[in-house]
């Protein structure tokens, strides 16, 4: 019986641990922008780009370990299945609790691309006064974004130029619209900043 406890104590912990890894790889891609822009190492920011278009099967993945671990934990059992030298009773690790907890966590994890920007400071960034001619504007095709996180990342790398009036950038479009001041900064410095957060500038069109 103790033997046989302790083998199913350690499967869980395997089905539950594969379960958090999976949820937690679901959203890295938008998890390590964060995690660059808290360490200021920004240039790391989309390390785990390449992993967006196998989310859907890592949040497939987390659904079937969780569901399987359910099905185990709310399944009958037999007398003969329970720790008789506890008089019935399981460790923490082993209780409907734990397990609600993993998937609470789960959850979180695999929703995160959806609430991520709220991490981002929302900082509106005054501009002085600008003669009309040294205004520019122009969109940036953008290589590596995957959610709204990187979106806020490369806005906030941005407006840490002089000279940055107003921009906007959109993950599912894969750009960037940008307004300037060309006395105070230039589509290069521009571009650099771009760059230099991990994401790569493919194109520029000036309007």
């Amino acid at each position: 019986m103790k033997i046989n406890s302790k083998f199913e104590l350690n499967n869980n912990n395997k089905i539950i641990g594969t379960s958090l890894l999976s949820a937690v790889a679901s959203s890295l891609c938008c998890i390590t922008p964060i995690l660059a822009l808290i360490s200021g190492s920004t240039g790391y920011a989309s390390t785990f780009s390449w992993l967006e278009p196998f989310r859907p099967y890592f949040i497939g993945f987390t659904i079937l370990v969780l569901g399987v671990a359910w099905y185990q934990k709310l399944k009958p059992q037999n007398a003969r299945d329970c720790d008789c030298e506890n008089n019935g009773k399981s460790s923490f690790f082993q209780s409907k609790l734990f397990l609600g907890i993993v998937t609470i966590s789960a959850i979180i994890m695999t929703s995160f691309p959806y609430y991520s920007s709220i991490f981002y400071p929302n900082v509106k960034k005054e501009v002085g006064e600008v003669k009309y001619s040294n205004i520019k504007t122009i969109n940036l095709e953008i290589k590596g974004m995957t959610c709204t996180s990187c979106e806020k990342h490369i806005i906030h790398s941005v407006n840490q130029l002089n000279g940055i009036i107003n921009i906007s950038s959109s993950y599912k479009n894969g750009n960037a619209e940008i307004k300037f001041d060309n006395s105070k900064t230039t589509i290069n410095k521009i571009e650099n900043a771009i760059n230099l957060t991990g994401y790569s500038v493919i194109n520029i069109k000036e309007k």
